[in-house]
């Protein structure tokens, strides 16, 4: 399935991509369309025949639990109202605890690394059979970008992908930003995990920019695409023709003849390339064997079959302790688990908590407008300790709460503001029910 040259389609661009010249595709965040309500702009897109394709980013495939059956549905609707050739997803856990643990679920709010392991693996291989299951058409999933490594990790990112593939047929989306972000980050070599991974089950890349600050690098989707991206953009297509290249921008959006150019100089690095035709499965498994990486097709390695067969009831619990471990130092303030960088857990940790500040300001923008310059440092010093758990506008209202609850902000008229604001969402009753809240809004409200 040829897709050519696309980009990430975004509410803020919208105009902009439909006046793209030669643009063969768009791909939508799933979680942002409604298949009912699809914007205009798709709708027009889908009309002249241009591709859509659904990439989700809520689905936490990697992590312990079963994949939701309505986030799958949900995902599937989307695949249909949009007539998609395929859908997307990635390689990553977003949430942690839960039942599987006895502690509280905690969500990340972000993409976090499964650690390559085999009973990761394992638990992940068996989440997607499921997610394929129940998607009317084909998955790929999504190599991420990291601040952190987990310790004693049992396969490169190049073999666990391809031990993935192997196992459930699925797509690869590779993003070769991310490779490069990973070799700043976390010292692996891009290269080498082009040559151990599968790349004839690429679907389509990503290419994407960002930016280095204090030798950790950012992948921002809102900078340009550099160099050192482009260069691995190139590695790939010395290796393999991909089906489809994608560039992706989140925000800072610059204006159209900056994105035109931009998407030009990546279809220019694509054309220029000198990829070799695809290779056969058989070529394939064999140019990986002859690189030192096992491939489990066709052979009787039992000891090494077994140890990726089915879940063992275990798995599921052991890679969910971890991960509920893991989240709960990144967002609740809990001690740094065992074998991991506390420094760079740090790093990460102030990034999470820095992105539920810009997500809540975008879903619930009176916060910043009530509090002005005190929104950021209130809701950093709440997010410390306060992990989120059930979205970003819960985490919202959660917030606003705990500003009520602590009798700020200082100012009287923007307290009033916050309350009503508090009111109008929360209902009659604060989600839950205790007086001191309750106390708490009707003494702002006495104080007009």
């Amino acid at each position: 399935m040829e897709l050519g040259i696309g980009i990430g389609w975004r509410p803020e661009i919208a105009d902009a991509v439909e006046g793209l010249p030669g643009l063969d595709w768009v791909e939508v965040v799933a979680e942002n369309v409604c298949p009912g309500h699809l914007p205009a702009s798709l709708t027009r897109l889908r009309s002249r025949g241009t591709k859509i394709v659904p990439h989700g980013v809520s689905l936490g495939l990697g992590g312990a639990d079963r994949p939701s059956e309505q986030k799958l549905r949900d995902l599937a609707e989307r695949a249909v109202a949009l007539d998609s050739p395929l859908v997307t997803e990635h390689i990553a856990f977003v949430r942690a605890g839960g039942v599987l643990t006895a502690s509280p679920q905690l969500e990340a709010g972000h993409l976090l690394p499964v650690p390559r392991t085999w009973d990761a693996l394992k638990v992940l291989c068996e989440n997607v059979r499921i997610a394929q299951d129940l998607l009317p058409v084909p998955l790929a999933l999504e190599n991420i970008a990291a601040l952190i490594s987990w310790p004693d990790e049992e396969l490169t990112e190049g073999q666990f992908l391809a031990e993935l593939v192997e196992r459930t047929g699925v797509g690869l989306l590779i993003d070769v930003a991310n490779l490069h972000t990973n070799q700043v980050n976390r010292g692996e070599d891009p290269a080498k995990a082009l040559d151990e991974l599968p790349v004839e089950a690429i679907r389509y890349v990503h290419v994407a920019g960002g930016v280095e600050r204090d030798g950790v690098w950012h992948d921002t989707h809102a900078h340009p695409v550099t160099e050192p991206v482009l260069d691995v953009l190139r590695e790939l297509r010395s290796r393999v023709a991909p089906p489809g290249v994608l560039l992706e921008r989140d925000d800072d959006f610059p204006p159209p003849g900056e994105l035109a150019a931009e998407l030009e100089t990546v279809r220019a690095t694509v054309v220029n390339g000198a990829g070799p035709a695809a290779r056969t499965d058989d070529e394939a498994r064999t140019a990986r064997a002859g690189d030192g990486v096992r491939v489990a097709a066709g052979t009787t390695d039992g000891g090494v079959r077994a140890a990726v067969g089915e879940v063992d009831p275990g798995a599921r619990e052991r890679v969910g302790i971890a991960q509920a471990s893991l989240l709960s130092a990144l967002v609740a303030g809990t001690p740094a688990p065992e074998g991991f960088d506390p420094q760079r857990l740090r790093v990460q940790s102030r990034a999470l908590a820095a992105k539920r500040a810009d997500v809540v300001a975008k879903v619930a923008p009176e916060l910043p407008e009530i509090l002005g310059a005190g929104y950021r440092p209130a809701f950093l010093a709440y997010a410390k300790y306060r992990p989120m758990q059930a979205g970003y506008r819960r985490d919202a209202l959660d917030f606003a709460e705990q500003l009520l609850v602590a009798g700020q902000p200082a100012d009287e008229s923007a307290r009033r503001l916050l309350t009503r604001w508090w009111q109008e969402r929360a209902g009659a009753h604060p989600p839950r029910r205790t007086a001191r809240i309750v106390r708490a809004a009707r003494a702002a409200l006495v104080r007009r």
